[in-house]
């Protein structure tokens, strides 16, 4: 189905299944979906049955009418079950998210352009395994603007075995520009995330929101490669402030994490930060099996705000993030960590965590 240049007014969700097509645009300046300007949050995009498996959607846009937060509708992509779909050349303004997939399988977003969201940006979950995220740029979304979460309250096994690459964040105003919620085999590389408003550039965490999940699998380990991280972190959820880079381990096991080639420089208040989930008084999963090889982190500032004790850390064993928590727990290995123009280049005044240096 070929979309010649022009507006199309769109109202409700379009149900592709029966067998695989190919809906084509004349690129996204040219053919642009747009939600009712009467209306707002309207649930507009494409919704995908498996019997549509193989299907290609490229080459428009899509303008929505979200100014809330509503979860659930308000998904551009908006698949379940399926498998070897193409998502390619799509721009995606004021919606919820421009993807969501729960057990979505070998299929490939690629060159796609995601603005202003009221959730996240791409989102694979529910045993979603061998997809490709490549060339997509992300700027002010509403949460996470490219994650994985290995839920699996709607079934579907393991996130596993998918491919994040050659991607900017930018601008997040909820939550981190890359995350990562337990998996396997899982691929982020060639990242560029800066200026996030509340949040960390990257939260690699364990933390099952009260949904079904599986914590990390220990091999092959999840790995994050070539990655620039720029004035990122923020303060949210009360007083609690975030680093450059989060590593949560919490309610799901913590394990097998690689980290190489990474430049954190000047975060807003840490620039890695090691937190550790407690419930009732008890320590929850430690971090384990963590290495980061080749890390650079420069310009931890002191604050000057309200959560100046807070900041101006290169590395923060987090003592105590919030109250009825407790200090951070395991280890984490570091291979050849530069630390320069800090204020703390090494905060751990824990008895339950520890950093090896070689």
């Amino acid at each position: 189905m070929y979309l010649p240049a022009g507006d199309y007014q769109t109202s409700s969700k379009f149900n592709v299944y029966g067998k695989a097509i190919k809906v084509v645009g004349a690129g996204p300046w040219y053919t642009r979906f747009i939600a009712p300007t009467s209306q707002t949050n309207t649930d507009v995009g494409f919704d995908a049955q498996s019997s549509a498996n193989g299907s290609t959607f490229s080459g428009f846009a899509y303008f929505g009418n979200y100014d809330s937060r509503n979860d659930g509708p308000g998904k551009v992509f908006n698949f379940n079950g399926t498998s070897n779909m193409k998502i390619d050349n799509i721009w995606v303004e004021h919606q919820m998210c421009l993807y969501w997939g729960a057990n979505t399988d070998n299929s490939t977003i690629r060159n796609s352009r995601i603005r202003d969201t009221f959730a996240d940006g791409i989102n694979m979950t529910n045993g979603s395994a061998g997809n490709t995220v490549s060339n997509n740029d992300a700027r002010s979304t509403g949460d996470d603007s490219f994650a994985l979460f290995n839920a699996v309250d709607g079934g579907g096994g393991e996130v596993r075995d998918n491919v994040f690459e050659n991607l900017p964040a930018t601008l997040t105003w909820r939550a981190a520009g890359f995350a990562v919620y337990g998996g396997t085999n899982n691929v982020f590389r060639n990242l560029y995330v800066a200026d996030m408003l509340v949040h960390s550039g990257i939260t690699i965490s364990s933390l099952d929101f009260g949904i079904p999940m599986n914590g990390f699998g220990a091999t092959p380990p999840t790995r994050w490669e070539n990655i620039s991280v720029v004035r990122s972190g923020g303060h949210f959820w009360g007083a609690q402030t975030f680093p450059g880079i989060w590593i949560y381990s919490a309610t799901k096991v913590f394990q097998g994490i690689r980290l190489d080639n990474v430049d954190i420089v000047d975060p807003t208040y840490s620039g890695i930060m090691f937190q550790t989930d407690y419930v009732g008084g008890q320590r929850l999963f430690p971090i384990a099996d963590t290495v980061l090889t080749n890390i650079s982190i420069s310009g931890a500032r002191k604050s000057g705000d309200a959560f100046d004790a807070k900041s101006g850390f290169g590395i923060w064993a987090n003592e105590l993030p919030e109250p009825g928590e407790g200090p951070a727990a395991g280890t984490a290995t570091f291979n050849n960590l530069a630390l320069t123009n800090n204020a703390v280049d090494i905060r751990n005044t824990t008895t339950t965590f520890t950093i090896v240096r070689n």
